[in-house]
């Protein structure tokens, strides 16, 4: 991941700027402008690890808004980053430096720690659930506005694969585009009419007749919409059956507490919108004294 990217110093700067950084009423009337101070980010359970690179990156940007400050030095363990398991009261992060700094930053760096740890955090739960299995955890675009790039990045933290990225990153023809296009014949027609070269093209079908279309009008892959586990099942046999080599994915309904039973199927891939769009934050907390 590139931390430096102008999309992501954006992203810091706007979070920066939404809580008025710069103008911390409290601290600036209780807090010396000279105190230096430590902080300490502490795990309070466990959880899987997401967006360490942010945390200088965050302090750097606020010493750009509020010039003339002090560097902040940020240091962490080498058995700690993206991707570890953290046990409740480890240490992700230290952080030296003037004090005003570290509690104008205090929330929006915990924001960005907490919300890509949650989501690491069910992505391993997933791929552990899965243990054993070939199938793949794909994520899909229910991600926050603006936030996709880190979502996503934090998915393959937990051991999960990006999906899309956006709409013009691959073909994907869903339920709305087969009802406005006339049927699945029509719209896959045309998506193979028109495509470019090398382009592949999937389809979502939620029948074992609308699979029977996409493989007899060669679809190039296949998303098996909200199907229990038995339908997917024979959707996979029927494939196999039809000679042709054509990646499944089951999407629609898939919890920890089924993903196993779709997993062993047979399915190439499974995407889960809860990834993104229902991680809860993971408690992490910032501990800051005088030095």
């Amino acid at each position: 991941m590139d931390w430096n990217s102008r999309r992501i110093t954006n992203l810091i700067e706007n979070a920066l700027r939404e809580d008025h950084t710069t103008a911390d009423a409290t601290t600036q009337l209780t807090i010396d402008a000279q105190q230096p101070a430590q902080a300490e980010i502490l795990a309070k359970q466990d959880c899987v690890l997401a967006g360490l690179g942010l945390v200088p990156r965050v302090f750097e940007i606020f010493s750009q808004l509020s010039p003339g400050l002090p560097p902040v030095v940020v240091t962490s363990q080498r058995e700690v980053f993206d991707g570890v398991r953290l046990r409740p009261g480890q240490t992700v992060v230290v952080i030296r430096g003037n004090a005003r700094q570290l509690l104008s930053c205090e929330r929006v760096t915990l924001n960005f720690l907490q919300r890509l740890s949650g989501i690491a955090t069910l992505t391993r739960s997933f791929m552990e659930a899965v243990r054993g299995t070939p199938v793949r955890i794909l994520d899909t675009r229910k991600t926050i506005p603006g936030m996709r790039l880190l979502d996503k990045y934090a998915v393959t933290c937990g051991g999960g694969t990006n999906h899309r990225n956006d709409l013009s990153d691959g073909v994907l023809i869903k339920n709305n585009h087969i009802r406005l296009a006339g049927g699945i014949k029509p719209a896959l027609q045309r998506a193979l009419e028109r495509r470019n070269p090398g382009q592949q093209i999937q389809i979502e079908v939620r029948s074992m007749e609308e699979l029977h279309q996409a493989l007899e009008l060669k679809a190039d892959r296949v998303l098996l919409d909200n199907m229990p586990p038995d339908l997917i099942r024979d959707c996979v046999a029927a494939v196999r059956s039809s000679g042709r080599t054509v990646p499944l994915e089951v999407s629609g309904g898939v919890q920890l507490a089924n993903v196993r039973a779709y997993a062993e199927t047979g399915v190439d891939f499974i995407s889960i919108g809860a990834l993104t769009h229902s991680a809860p934050a993971v408690d992490l907390s910032m501990k800051i004294v005088p030095v």
